[in-house]
């Protein structure tokens, strides 16, 4: 059976007083190899409870399914070269690391 009906049969078995064990004994006896799982139908009472009766898969909130676009690496590697500590001590400190210790660019009298 189709993953999009089960959420109808459960809110069936909400609406017809079953509580969430008697609901999956009943999907399991008649969907024996495709019915859902303890938690997923206590998921789903809950948020039947809660009042939203929609049974049609909305939205969700995640992870785009296209996130590595040439446009994101660009991105990306321009935050990392203008934004790392290196880039932060190097530009607006004047210093630069030399023999493991940051010292400034341009060094006094008494430096050298």
């Amino acid at each position: 059976m189709d993953k999009k009906k089960f959420p109808v049969l459960i809110k069936y078995c909400f609406l017809k007083g079953k509580n969430t064990v008697k609901a999956k004994t009943w999907l399991d006896a008649e969907f024996p190899d495709t019915a859902r799982g303890k938690s997923t139908i206590k998921h789903s009472y809950t948020k039947l409870r809660c009042g939203e009766m929609n049974t049609e898969g909305g939205e969700h909130s995640g992870r785009p399914k296209e996130v590595v676009t040439d446009e994101n690496i660009k991105k990306i590697h321009k935050m990392i070269a203008t934004e790392c500590v290196h880039h932060i001590i190097d530009e607006y400190l004047g210093m630069r690391k030399l023999c493991a210790k940051w010292v400034p660019h341009k060094l006094t009298f008494d430096q050298q």
